[in-house]
């Protein structure tokens, strides 16, 4: 009886890992015949997009970084 519901999990564990690479598999297709662009294309815009508010996070650092520093030195020109 538990060997039966250990090979009845394998199964369906087969079928579920089967399953995901067949919508995988799809999806890659669908994105590569793309009547609009190219695959490379809307990969490389997929990538951009991602990136750009990091760039944003990251200019917002370096100014406060920035204003630290300032504050830092004028302090420092106070106490001579």
């Amino acid at each position: 009886m538990e060997s039966n519901h250990a090979v009845l999990g394998a199964v369906i564990f087969i079928l579920m890992i089967l399953l995901a690479n067949f919508v995988m598999y799809a999806i890659a297709r669908g994105a590569a015949r793309s009547d609009q662009k190219g695959f490379l294309e809307i990969l490389g815009k997929s990538i951009h997009t991602a990136t750009k508010p990091k760039d944003n996070s990251m200019d917002e650092l370096r100014r406060k970084v920035e204003e630290l520093e300032k504050g830092k030195k004028e302090q420092t020109g106070d106490s001579e």
